[in-house]
């Protein structure tokens, strides 16, 4: 069983916080897996598998602390590029992942969420996918967002385009468009609803976005680290959140 966040602090292996630093919303870029996999002269199949059992570790102790809304960038839109083999491990991978462990998700009160447009994807994980949420959508427990073909620009895109189509629609008026404020725009993105992420964590020591986020991320916290993911542990996570707690958030302004 997962343990339940309970009280004014969750204490394990020296890790010390109060209940009301935790950051609402972590987002982690999982780099590094192919990296990992090759350093060890493997496929780098093996590489990405490796790192779904570290979003697994990370899952669960991000629920038992009380993280309200996590999101793991599983699959971008430039993705695509990469070879057949690779692309069909990924999408298999997530099928495997969410066959095997949604039941202890959804008994851990997890929310299962996606980010991106899901329709490109092959039918078998559209179906997993929907079923996961279907299941996991009257839980009140953590939110795991999958970033699955999903790209910031795209993002925005889309939300210029269905602000369109809402005007078109008569939904929305003219006015509203002319006088549009981030609010207003915040409603038309993926992430509807949710607070921008607090910190985005990147392991594997590259220092770019890769077209994460780009609307959120405005006052987010970035934290890098040479850990390739699948080495990623929960005291690194533990760090993380150390690290953002020490961090000076003026939001532009001073203190």
């Amino acid at each position: 069983m997962w343990k339940l966040f309970k009280g004014k602090e969750y204490k394990e292996s020296n890790f010390s916080i109060e209940k009301n630093k935790i950051p609402k919303h972590i987002a982690i870029i999982m780099d590094g897996n192919g990296r990992w996999a090759e350093e060890r002269k493997l496929p780098r199949t093996m590489g990405h598998k490796a790192g779904v059992e570290t979003l697994k570790k990370i899952v669960r102790e991000a629920s038992d602390i009380g993280i309200k809304y996590l999101t793991a960038y599983s699959f971008s839109t430039e993705n695509w590029k990469r070879s057949e083999e690779e692309v069909s491990g990924l999408m298999n991978l997530l099928v495997e992942f969410l066959r095997r462990d949604l039941k202890e998700m959804h008994e851990n009160n997890i929310i299962i969420n996606t980010l991106g447009d899901i329709s490109k994807l092959p039918k078998p994980c559209i179906d997993i996918l929907n079923e996961s949420k279907e299941m996991t959508k009257n839980n009140t427990g953590m939110v795991l967002n999958l970033a699955l073909n999903y790209g910031g620009r795209q993002e925005i895109v889309y939300a210029v385009r269905n602000i369109f189509k809402d005007y078109e629609d008569g939904k929305i008026s003219k006015d509203i468009i002319a006088n549009l404020k981030e609010e207003d725009f915040s409603n038309y993105i993926f992430t509807k609803g949710m607070p921008d992420p607090d910190i985005i964590i990147r392991p594997s020591g590259e220092q770019r976005l890769s077209n994460f986020m780009l609307w959120q991320c405005a006052y987010s916290e970035f934290l890098y680290n040479h850990i390739n993911w699948p080495e990623f542990t929960i005291e690194d996570f533990h760090k993380a959140i150390e690290e953002y707690n020490n961090r000076d958030r003026r939001y532009g302004g001073t203190k």
